[in-house]
């Protein structure tokens, strides 16, 4: 009888470690697989599998020449050209887009407070009506109101600009308006630096609806560069491969002759006319801004 106990108690140990070792087992390869859900309040806004949790949208059409076809867009989650798709690029899951149509692609849901991280590479295809300018995409945060309602592509908001050459760049967009301390270089040319002037950015001021960043950090065309967005109240920072571009302050929106807080809204990533690959999406709760970026 005690034999038979022991042989039931070892057998039971035994299955117990084999189920101990395949929780395991399981743990780690997830974690590997999906590393912004595992860690550090990190959460994956694309999953490496579909755009579930997007949504896309195509404005008007441009023609070979660079002209507008009508004033007609093709409009939300309607994609005939593949614009916006996933594909595998250098063994991982990305989001491509072609940029063949102007557009974007949106979250939908809402943020505020946060720490965004996300990697892009260029792709090689331009079209037009930008085949023969600089490769050009953009985040846009802290997104309002209608699709379409800058020049009938991108939603209101502020602008993360992705350009060539122009990496961390403010824009504002269908009425978004940021202060940022900046150098003025010309009357259209206004440079950030920590310790300058304040000037107001937007559509509607003097200054225009663009900021320079202070210095270039973007990674030749081809390689991988890692965007970092932090945003807490109406503050946010501008982070291109771990060198601070831009700090902005009092976001907000014009609307109908009033300015309003524009704390919080969507994420929409832009196709505008070049071939682009996005990766590692991730979003985390943001307490404060480090103050060492605010420096």
């Amino acid at each position: 009888m005690k034999l038979l106990r022991v042989i039931k108690a070892t057998i039971v140990m035994k299955i117990c470690s084999l189920i101990f070792l395949f929780l395991t087992i399981c743990f780690f390869a997830t974690a590997f697989i999906f590393p912004a859900q595992q860690h550090d309040n990190w959460t994956a806004l694309f999953d490496g599998k579909d755009l579930k949790g997007w949504d896309t949208y195509i404005g008007p059409l441009f023609d070979a020449s660079g002209n507008r076809v009508n004033e007609i867009p093709v409009g939300l989650n309607k994609d005939p050209n593949k614009i916006f798709t996933v594909v595998n690029e250098d063994g991982e899951k990305c989001i491509r887009i072609s940029g063949e149509n102007f557009g974007g692609i949106s979250t939908v849901h809402e943020y505020a407070d946060y720490h965004l991280r996300l990697m892009f590479k260029w792709g090689n295809l331009k079209w037009p009506p930008k085949k023969d300018k600089k490769r050009d995409s953009g985040l846009l945060y802290h997104c309002v109101g209608p699709h379409g309602a800058d020049f009938g592509f991108w939603m209101r908001s502020q602008e993360f600009q992705i350009e060539e050459g122009n990496c961390g760049d403010y824009w504002g967009v269908a009425g978004g308006v940021e202060d940022v301390r900046a150098l003025k270089k010309s009357d259209s040319e206004y440079v950030y630096s920590p310790s300058a002037e304040w000037y107001t950015f937007s559509a509607n001021s003097k200054t225009g609806r663009r900021c320079i960043k202070i210095t270039d950090a973007e990674k030749p065309s081809g390689e991988w560069n890692t965007l970092d967005l932090y945003t807490h109240g109406d503050t946010s920072v501008h982070v291109i491969n771990g060198k601070t571009m831009m700090v902005l302050y009092h976001s907000r929106q014009s609307e109908n002759g009033k300015e309003l807080p524009l704390v919080k809204g969507k994420l929409q990533i832009q196709s505008e006319g070049a071939e682009i690959f996005y990766k590692h999406i991730m979003i985390k709760p943001l307490e404060k801004i480090p103050p060492e970026l605010l420096n």
